[in-house]
C-alpha cells in the first residue's frame, strides 16, 4: 500500500514547479531537476494533480475522488448490512 504523503510536503515540492517552469526548457526538465533537489520520485503526478485541481487541466479534483471514495465505501458498508 503506498505510504501517504503530507500535503504540505506535496505543496512544497509541487509550487517551485508551477512557480518556476518557465526557466526550464520544458515542463518535463522543470519536474526532473526539482524532484531531484526534493528527492521526490511522484512529483510529475503531484504537479497533473495540481493542475486538475487548479481547474487547469481537465481530470478528476482531489475532492471529487475522496467523495467518491466515502461514496464507495458506504455502499459497501450498507451493502453488508441485513
Amino acid at each position: 500500500m503506498p505510504r501517504k504523503i503530507d500535503v504540505a510536503a506535496r505543496e512544497q515540492a509541487v509550487w517551485p514547479v508551477r512557480a518556476h517552469q518557465g526557466e526550464y526548457p520544458s515542463r518535463a526538465k522543470a519536474i526532473e531537476a526539482v524532484a531531484r533537489q526534493e528527492g521526490v520520485e511522484s512529483l510529475r503526478r503531484w504537479v497533473v494533480q495540481a493542475e486538475v485541481d487548479a481547474g487547469e487541466r481537465d481530470g478528476q479534483a482531489s475532492e471529487e475522488a475522496a467523495a467518491l471514495k466515502r461514496l464507495k465505501a458506504e455502499n459497501r458498508r450498507l451493502g453488508d448490512e441485513p
